[in-house]
């Protein structure tokens, strides 16, 4: 019979609907219950693509004995840490703090009154892997509780207060903003990379998107050869590694190993966002050819395989297919033999695929070498090898969508919604292609439509018709974000217009009195301490992400009370810029723009569905200057609309023809109009 999980929206709850265990989600009747029947309360965190917590739940929440021991001993809560991040944030530096490191399955164990005593991750249902068995630890923590009770609670409190410590985030003496903290940025990120295989650290190896998008943005404004052959070397290893998806497109979350092959195969939202502006913004900015495909072929794969019909995009597709890890996306040499026939030798010999395998004998496909040397070592030209790949890839993918697909979290979150819509934006830079701006755009009026209170405050996550949660600052601080970049290359005031709606709900709802930000609102659930999201995990820092958008819209806006709030956020994130900058790209990617002198392109059109204005906006667009604002405007109408919510575009007008206005620091040079427009932007940098 189901239990309380049956009622629940999150996909990751509904998976343990038919456990034995008693399970109840988090609120209310669960913490009652335990202060009535003096038991303490087992809380488990976790996610509906994460293949580890599939693991326990099937070797221990589905074991009958195991089950009787928490229902007997505890009050079981089960989280969505994707809907639920303001609990995952607090429990997992719990348990970092106890145990020193953290991850999901995230296990911990409170009193009544929610605070954390013991804790850790996954627990395998017996004593192995050098870790404890959970029926062992359920046995020893219920005794404790029984004997040890004061002992218990003198721990809780003392891990209590040092949440509350640490939630701000590490502190720093510093009452300026220092530029010289992106040199040290760049430095430590030289230090830590592996110059074999590319990327940072060693294995399990992350994409760490947003320190690579801070490198290549950096190298757009002063290049550096040894910079350059870094930010190459990961996003070309990453590109012919396991972890993207030849088939398909998209990535998986991270690598198990240091040279990108085999895959965690579990691909999320936000990885795949992330990674197309790094990709794109790298294409922008060098023109390597490579990049751009990857950028077409991951945002298909997410229009093709992760968006609602009405617009918004899913959350993640599982690791696990039929119960196995991976067993969608690998192949045996005699499958692609027989679906290739006489290109399978060929095929094979650029994928890496062998009758032994190279995961659990069976094959990822990857490429050992690049095409380009391939083509070389093999004789054959590059445009012939390309497309003949491209033929076996696309018969592959025929038969590899018969397979029983990995299980889809068809829930939609706002904050990665919002990544989302900014990795169209860039994709539709770097390619021009008009249906990654026509998703961006649908996307937005999906968010505007279903995910608003009536009083215009945003709701965290959406599934099968129903909105829930109040918006968190991510969801903010990245919808602002993706509206400003989307006005950038479709200027309409709408975006400009609800962007400026939310700035002034994060600073009424969000502000602390220093001017930092908390992540939950002021109106949210109390939890043990208030959390401020100030260094990058997976995702963008929530704080970095504001000081960002503020920035961009004090700027689009000319309201100084936006700059000042952008600069109070990025002071009170001075301590992790100064300490920790490989925890830091987000927040020193808007360090970078408010060091910098403000510039602002400006395309105006007389008519519109003018060609000669879209051939100028694709050019305009293309060229990657992170500090500079563009606006293009097409509609004599718009632009009427636009000058009292932007002030720079007052005075402006089209010269008779489409007419480019350049300015820096509020002072324009004279405009450029007609055939000027191209032979100039022919000139840029890149």
């Amino acid at each position: 019979m189901p239990n309380r999980l049956a009622n629940s929206s999150s996909p990751y709850l509904l998976q343990h609907k038919d456990n034995p265990v008693d399970w109840y989600p988090w609120g209310q009747e669960a913490f009652d219950r335990a202060k009535r029947e003096n038991k303490p309360i087992f809380l488990s965190v976790g996610y509906a693509a994460c293949h580890w917590c599939h693991v326990m739940e099937h070797e221990s929440f589905e074991n009958p004995e195991l089950a009787a021991i928490m229902n007997e001993r505890f009050v079981c809560v089960k989280v969505d840490r994707e809907e639920r991040p303001d609990v995952d944030q607090i429990y997992m530096q719990a348990v970092q703090m106890l145990t020193g490191s953290g991850g999901w399955p995230m296990s911990v164990f409170l009193n009544h009154d929610r605070k954390p005593f013991y804790g850790g991750t996954y627990w395998p249902p017996d004593s192995r892997y050098g870790r404890p068995g959970f029926g062992q630890v359920l046995l020893a923590v219920s005794d404790a509780w029984e004997n040890r009770r004061d002992q218990l609670e003198s721990q809780s409190e003392e891990i209590t207060q040092h949440l509350k410590e640490s939630c701000a985030g590490p502190s720093t003496d510093a009452t300026e903003l220092d530029s010289g903290w992106l040199a040290q940025a760049d430095n430590w990120l030289w230090r830590n990379h592996d110059a074999k295989h590319g990327g940072f650290g060693t294995a399990p190896k992350f994409p760490h998107a947003m320190d690579l998008s801070l490198l290549v943005e950096m190298d757009s404004l002063s290049g550096s050869a040894n910079r350059r052959n870094m930010i190459e070397l990961t996003l070309d290893k990453m590109r012919q590694g396991g972890i993207y998806d030849h088939l398909g497109g998209g990535f998986a979350r991270y690598s198990v190993d240091a040279r990108w092959l085999v895959p965690h195969f579990e691909k999320m939202l936000y990885d795949n966002a992330l990674l197309v502006v790094v990709y794109a913004d790298a294409y922008r900015l060098w023109r390597t050819e490579p990049y751009a495909q990857v950028v077409r072929e991951t945002l298909d794969y997410v229009l093709r395989d992760m968006t609602h019909e009405l617009g918004g995009f899913y959350s993640t597709e599982d690791a696990d297919s039929e119960g196995v890890e991976g067993k969608f996306y690998v192949w045996q040499k005699s499958e692609i033999e027989a679906i290739l026939g006489t290109e399978a030798s060929f095929f094979c010999s650029c994928y890496d695929v062998s009758d032994a395998g190279n995961f659990e004998h069976a094959n990822i496909l990857n490429l050992p070498k690049p095409l380009e040397q391939l083509s070389r070592e093999l004789g054959i030209a590059l445009p012939e090898m390309n497309q003949r790949l491209e033929a076996s890839r696309q018969k592959l993918l025929a038969v590899r969508n018969q397979r029983v697909r990995p299980g889809l979290d068809d829930k939609v979150l706002l904050s990665w919604n919002a990544l989302m819509v900014e990795a169209l934006v860039h994709g539709y830079r770097a390619t021009s292609e008009l249906k990654y701006l026509e998703a961006a755009r649908t996307n937005i009026r999906f968010l505007r439509k279903y995910m608003r209170d009536s009083d215009g405050r945003l709701h965290h996550t959406w599934r099968q018709g129903v909105a829930s949660l109040s918006g968190y600052l991510d969801d903010y601080s990245y919808l602002i974000q993706a509206l400003l970049a989307l006005f950038q290359v479709d200027s309409r005031a709408e975006y400009l217009e609800w962007a400026t709606e939310l700035a002034n709900i994060v600073l009424t709802d969000f502000q602390d009195t220093d001017g930092s930000l908390f992540f939950t609102s002021h109106t949210h659930e109390e939890l043990i301490a208030r959390s401020k999201d100030v260094a990058d995990s997976s995702v963008p820092s929530a704080s970095g992400m504001a000081a960002l958008a503020l920035w961009n819209l004090s700027r689009l806006t000319s309201r100084e009370d936006y700059r000042q709030a952008s600069e109070r956020v990025l002071t009170s994130l001075a301590g992790v810029m100064s300490s920790s900058p490989q925890a830091s790209g987000q927040a020193l990617r808007a360090l970078q723009r408010s060091q910098a002198p403000y510039r602002e392109e400006i395309l105006l059109s007389p008519a519109e569905n003018s060609a000669e204005f879209q051939a100028a906006k694709a050019r305009l667009l293309l060229t990657l200057a992170p500090t500079s604002l563009t606006i293009a405007v097409e509609s004599s109408m718009e632009l009427d609309r636009l000058v009292e919510l932007c002030p720079m575009l007052s005075g402006k007008r089209p010269l008779g023809s489409v007419t480019l206005f350049r300015c820096q620091d509020s002072v324009c040079e004279a405009p450029l109009h007609g055939p000027q427009i191209m032979e100039e932007l022919s000139r840029a940098p890149n």
